[in-house]
């Protein structure tokens, strides 16, 4: 239970990591994100957002943390994206995180252009469905705050990993002991998924008089479709990507877990997978990252 709370929280990756100034030059990439770390557009994210938002900067912070975050040119930019093209969303969310440093370094006046404009994300493969993307995630919470119905379906979408026809099932009846356990209407397997910190703090801010936590806006049960339809509603509210569906969480909790390094085996556990191979192609991603640090840090330091 513990650790599949640390993995959507992103802690295996980023437990005891400074944050402070302590370690960062005036002006230096690091000293940015430190101060990025104090900005109400960080503050105001959930926990698990600033944790994976955490985790991406941290890693950047060690590539590149000594160097000025003044000089930081568009060529650099593409340079350190298209080196990623294996992992075209890890690339992507990367990108949008240097573009809100930089934003940030314009505002503090340590450079007067944003070196990420003209820099083009990397097409990413999917199967039919878009995964979404931790700036997705981030503007979503920001729009709904907790407390509406749009803020609850989101978070169960995505602290479950389930499929929209589980979803518009679930209700208090299946919580017992801090586990939601419930048999998937498509496969008949049985999951039980302890509840994350953040979606506690949503459901009990969410409180409900019906066996499912989500109804319409008249109080009645949402068929699968039905539900699709109004949360496609929320997504357009946002302004998000068309392509932001219910099914694009669960794929979203899949990668999280896998950047967490959850092998496929404890992927499958949340989310109800019946084969390796439909959840492989997270973990695969995740342990290119891994290998590649690891890699790189074997070769260590000229004299």
């Amino acid at each position: 239970m513990e650790a599949y709370r640390a993995a959507l929280e992103g802690k295996p990756t980023t437990a005891n990591r400074p944050t402070g100034t302590a370690r960062s030059a005036p002006g230096s990439i690091s000293g940015l994100i430190a101060l990025y770390y104090t900005t109400p557009a960080f503050r105001t994210l959930a926990a698990s957002t600033q944790n994976t938002y955490r985790g991406i900067l941290e890693r950047f912070r060690e590539a590149h943390g000594d160097k000025s975050a003044a000089t930081l040119k568009r060529e650099h930019v593409r340079h350190i994206v298209r080196s990623m093209q294996e992992t075209p969303s890890a690339a992507n969310n990367l990108l949008d995180r240097i573009r809100a440093l930089m934003q940030l370094a314009m505002e503090e006046g340590l450079r007067q252009d944003d070196p990420t404009q003209g820099v083009k994300k990397i097409p990413v493969k999917t199967d039919g469905f878009y995964t979404w993307s931790e700036t997705d995630i981030a503007r979503f919470e920001m729009h709904f705050r907790i407390g509406t119905r749009a803020r609850l379906a989101f978070a169960l979408l995505l602290y479950t990993a389930q499929r929209r026809s589980d979803v518009v099932r679930m209700g208090p009846q299946h919580i017992s002991d801090g586990v939601l356990t419930l048999r998937q209407q498509k496969t008949g397997v049985e999951v039980g998924i302890p509840i994350h910190p953040e979606l506690q703090r949503v459901l009990d801010a969410t409180p409900t008089q019906h066996l499912a936590f989500l109804v319409t806006a008249q109080g009645k049960p949402f068929t699968a479709p039905g539900f699709t339809n109004w949360f496609h509603e929320c997504v357009r509210e946002v302004g998000l990507p068309a392509g932001c569906s219910p099914h694009g969480l669960r794929k979203a909790a899949a990668t999280r877990l896998a950047d967490a390094g959850c092998s496929p085996h404890e992927i499958m556990a949340v989310t109800g997978h019946q084969t390796l191979k439909e959840v492989e192609r997270y973990t695969r991603a995740a342990g290119r990252r891994g290998l590649a640090k690891r890699a790189m840090g074997r070769l260590g330091t000229k004299a």
